[in-house]
């Protein structure tokens, strides 16, 4: 087999991630990819290769949607952001003010911030749902409402890994109406032109790559061999619980399925392109989207100094710890770039989209090869942000304004 045709441009003095993206295929095993940048609301990376599927007979498009896992995360939360701007939204109120079946199981005071920065201790429902319950999201709210949190809330961070999405839209569907998902389209995807759908319609499935490889039972099992499945009493039971929990509580399905890619799981179910996930962030950090102090609000450490994440780090290497904003990963240890004040999200299988407002730059990679990683540290993605950041420090000079932050 040939390698991977790459189409797309870039402007001049970024042909460096062209290399890169090329060099993805060949030797990191890409099937399908696409990557997108901005800097200063102009896009100047913008390729896309590949295949759309493990047999390669569909190419990958300009257009083509794939499923980003928790990278969705960062336009779930921006919804909540575009409310709190407009005053519609008080992150340090209760969730119970705009949800009033929120205060059972003792969370009558548990604020709106809590749920975007994992603090909540609502990883999952006491009880596991059946498979196919996740796309009835009603039911799963009824549930997480009813819910003991699984530590005292705000005492710890926990990577709310599925029941984010659900928590924090539903919060965004009563104060609008709309499902996050919708008000998610009307007001910043469609204005944007951006390819970006949570609850993706019926007419874009034809344009949407399978993922090669995706998070299931198979995967977990090969990835920890013996955990025990929930339910648990505590978290206490078994060293993964935690991870466990938050993973399989709550089933998604098949991936590739009409009934997923029509449902809205705003923790992990957007179908983006790059150039949709890039153009969102770009009109964050040109101003378009929130004022300046939403924007320092979202990127603000929630995390106390060298505090652990309950689900993430104890899998991750010695001596990492996680640091949440308020729905987005923090850049504090340099995976995606040098700027530690760049923020953004990851999905599992390496998916990455993130805005670097010092530096009026915004980023994604998607592929549907499930690789490594939901933080950054997939090298698809790390070699490609190291490409883009060699570029932009080759491509300022003093007239053109200061080098990259962190440089």
């Amino acid at each position: 087999m040939g390698p991977a045709t790459v189409n797309g441009h870039c402007a001049p003095g970024f042909t460096g991630v062209r290399k890169v993206f090329e060099r993805n295929f060949r030797e990191h095993g890409d099937v399908g990819a696409a990557v997108a940048v901005t800097v200063d609301g102009e896009t100047v990376v913008d390729l896309w290769g590949g295949h759309t599927d493990a047999d390669r007979t569909r190419a990958w498009r300009r257009d083509t949607l794939v499923n980003v896992y928790s990278t969705s995360k960062g336009m779930t939360a921006l919804c909540a952001h575009l409310l709190a701007d407009r005053g519609e939204l008080d992150l340090d109120a209760p969730v119970a003010r705009y949800w009033p079946e929120f205060a059972q199981a003792g969370k009558r005071d548990l604020p709106v911030r809590w749920l975007l920065s994992h603090r909540a201790g609502l990883i999952a429902p006491r009880e596991p749902l059946p498979v196919g319950q996740a796309y009835d999201w009603d039911r799963v709210c009824a549930v997480l409402a009813a819910t003991e949190p699984w530590w005292e809330p705000g005492t710890a961070q926990g990577y709310h890994a599925v029941t984010f999405g659900y928590l924090v839209g539903e919060v965004v569907r009563r104060i609008t109406g709309q499902s996050l998902g919708t008000f998610l389209r009307s007001e910043i995807t469609e204005p944007l032109g951006a390819r970006v759908f949570i609850g993706t319609p019926a007419e874009e499935h034809a344009s949407c790559a399978d993922m090669v490889g995706q998070l299931d039972e198979a995967w977990l099992a090969e990835q920890f061999p013996g955990a025990p499945k929930p339910p648990f009493r505590s978290l206490a039971d078994h060293p993964l619980a935690t991870v466990m929990l938050a993973l399989t509580s709550i089933p998604i399905g098949d991936v590739n399925s009409a009934a997923y890619r029509s449902a809205e799981i705003p923790a992990g179910n957007a179908h983006a392109s790059a150039h949709g996930l890039a153009t969102v962030y770009g009109a964050l950090v040109t101003g378009r989207l929130v004022g300046h102090t939403t924007l320092e609000s979202m990127r603000r450490s929630q995390s106390r100094p060298g505090e652990r994440d309950l689900t993430i780090d104890p899998l991750a290497p010695d001596g990492y710890a996680h640091r949440w904003g308020l729905g987005y990963m923090l850049n504090h240890q340099g995976l995606v770039g040098p700027n530690p004040r760049a923020f953004g999200h990851g999905g599992a299988g390496g998916s990455y989209a993130f805005a670097d407002p010092e530096n009026r730059l915004s980023y994604a990679y998607i592929m549907n090869k499930y690789g490594g990683g939901t933080s950054g540290e997939d090298p698809r993605n790390g070699n490609l942000v190291t490409a883009v950041y060699e570029a932009l420090a080759q491509n300022r000079t003093p007239s053109a304004g200061p080098p990259p932050a962190g440089s």
